[in-house]
């Protein structure tokens, strides 16, 4: 029996990208999509490449739920936590694209969404769904928080350093480089071709949503309190995120050591690939792919680490990893359907 699954938010970029992978996933079949923008409307309409492949109609978010064992939402903010509580009164499993339950504490949703949790009890039940580093906390749950792309990338580039205590959780730099995928497909002056193309900067520089996030979950693997500066930049190119992560060494620690406690952190991970030395994380490799890789740098002058990931912000930052946690907690080999080649060219 194939796993039922629903997408709620069809037509946006994430939305799309979850159809894509799960066409061809061996264990799961869509069942129903829904979009507001496009109800009524065959999803082969909204995206042409989906022609004979995908013609199905989106209808109601209510027909989802009702037709779905997995209901996965790609939405903005603030639009999620009712359809959770509706999952959740019908047993149903629940994965959140956006951000209305990956942050734990409701003082910071409030300040960097400006939101409130409307059923504190629903928000704990919900997990944060990066399952390299909380696989054991996933399993078994229902309604899981998908973390996004920046929070996925800068997160797994710096966990065995900070994990194993190799590097100060003071002073960390996350600079980061996006694709304009991550913007959405709402057009905007922003991503407008003209003003994208050919050039290059910096946005929202130390206020991204994100940055409250990522220290969440460093400040989880580190047992204490982590504060970081984060910088992201909008990269004229569809898809990839490249973060690189400058951390200062704690005294004594040997870039031998860290590379074997990266070496051990992700030895049974199958989507991060550790590089070897000298080689460095490009989004050209992972393009397309759930994989995530990771090159280690050192500048021995002023005793600084550098980690630099590189992944593709619609797949592991967004439906890929979604994808990942639905195979988690149905049981799958967290592989199946994921096994996506990057291309070569």
């Amino acid at each position: 029996m194939k796993i039922k699954a629903g997408i709620i938010g069809a037509t946006g970029y994430a939305g799309a990208e979850l159809v894509r992978i799960l066409l061809t996933h061996p264990q799961a079949e869509i069942t129903a999509i829904s979009s507001v923008s496009f109800e009524g409307k065959k999803l082969s309409e909204v995206y042409p490449s989906y022609k004979t492949l995908c013609d199905m109609e989106c209808q109601t978010q209510d027909e989802v739920v009702e037709k779905s064992d997995v209901i996965f939402a790609a939405l903005p903010h603030g639009l999620s936590q009712e359809l959770a509580a509706q999952c959740d009164a019908l047993g149903k499993v629940f994965i959140d694209l956006g951000a209305d339950f990956r942050l734990e504490s409701e003082d910071e949703y409030k300040e960097w969404y400006n939101g409130e949790f409307l059923d504190k009890d629903l928000h704990q039940k919900s997990v944060y769904g990066l399952p390299e580093l909380f696989r054991e906390n996933i399993k078994g749950k229902k309604l899981i928080a998908n973390p996004g792309c920046y929070t996925t990338g800068a997160p797994l580039a710096l966990a065995p350093a900070v994990k194993n205590g190799l590097v100060s959780t003071e002073g960390i730099i996350v600079d980061s480089k996006s694709g304009v995928t991550g913007a959405g497909r709402k057009p905007s002056q922003g991503n407008h071709y003209p003003e994208l193309n050919e050039g290059f900067h910096a946005y929202k520089v130390a206020n991204h949503r994100h940055t409250p996030e990522i220290e969440q979950t460093l400040s989880k693997l580190s047992g204490k309190s982590v504060k970081i500066t984060f910088v992201p930049h909008l990269l004229p190119v569809n898809r990839g995120i490249i973060s690189t992560c400058y951390a200062r060494l704690n005294d004594g620690v040997t870039k031998e050591q860290v590379r074997a406690a990266y070496e051990e952190f992700y030895r049974d991970e199958f989507f991060i690939r550790l590089l070897p030395d000298g080689a460095n994380a490009d989004i050209h490799n992972i393009k397309y792919s759930n994989f995530c890789d990771i090159s280690l740098h050192f500048d021995e002058r002023t005793n600084t680490f550098i980690a630099i990931s590189a992944i593709d912000n619609m797949v592991k930052g967004a439906a890929g990893q979604a994808i990942q946690n639905m195979n988690l907690l149905f049981g799958l080999d967290e592989t199946t359907g994921l096994i996506i080649v990057p291309p070569a060219f």
